[in-house]
């Protein structure tokens, strides 16, 4: 099993991959869709400086929850506000998605030709890319404000239940970080108790093994 130091070491270049194509891809689409906020302010990059939160990533590596700066969005310049916001929203957790799948195949193919020793540091990069971007799309997806599932799901919802959505948005956070910091104290993680099998069976499916049994080998 790689020792804690490194591990965090070998992580860094997926979770820094993992969340600056998350926030492109915020920026792209929108500004596909007639929002040039994003483009003007310099954030269609892929220089992970440009969307670095540095709390957010510090927090990433020791508590394994964290975040970028948000991509600025103006529904305003939108040309379908309703109907873009909602792909804007899905751009990065699909994003994530698609990052994960190709990094799974890339894996596939390491393991088949026993590449593990040769390349190891890559290889350890590769995993980490794998599980982080899986892990990314499936939390991103959560419809608990400031999470991207929860402007998909105020969009959806009928105007009456989207003003009572929008009045919890603001205890949204709160509630989010309630539920991670329970999880440290108890060894019981509700939203991992998901996502965890999740990614398991997706890795299972495009790389050919459950990503934490390689972890741990």
């Amino acid at each position: 099993m790689l020792s804690y130091l490194l591990g965090l070491v070998l992580s860094a270049p997926a979770i820094l991959w993992a969340l600056t194509v998350h926030e492109v891809a915020h920026g792209f689409v929108a500004d596909r869709l007639g929002d040039s906020t994003a483009r003007q302010a310099g954030r269609l990059t892929l220089n992970p400086i440009k969307h670095i939160d540095i709390l957010g990533v510090i927090s990433m590596f020791l508590f394994r929850f964290g975040w970028a700066k948000p991509v600025p969005v103006n529904p305003l310049f939108l040309r379908n506000p309703k109907r873009d916001i909602i792909l804007v929203s899905l751009a990065g957790p699909a994003t994530n998605l698609v990052s994960g799948i190709f990094f799974s195949l890339i894996l596939r193919l390491m393991l088949t030709a026993n590449f593990r020793a040769t390349f190891f540091p890559f290889y350890a990069i590769v995993i980490y890319a794998v599980l982080f971007n899986f892990v990314f799309f499936l939390f991103n997806l959560i419809p608990i404000p400031p999470l991207d599932g929860s402007q998909v799901l105020y969009y959806l919802l009928p105007p009456t239940l989207a003003q009572g959505y929008a009045r919890f948005s603001r205890y949204g956070m709160f509630f989010l970080l309630g539920i991670i910091l329970l999880g440290n104290f108890t060894g019981f993680s509700l939203l991992w108790s998901w996502i965890g099998p999740v990614v398991g069976f997706a890795t299972r499916i495009f790389v050919g093994q459950d990503i934490y049994q390689i972890l741990h080998v």
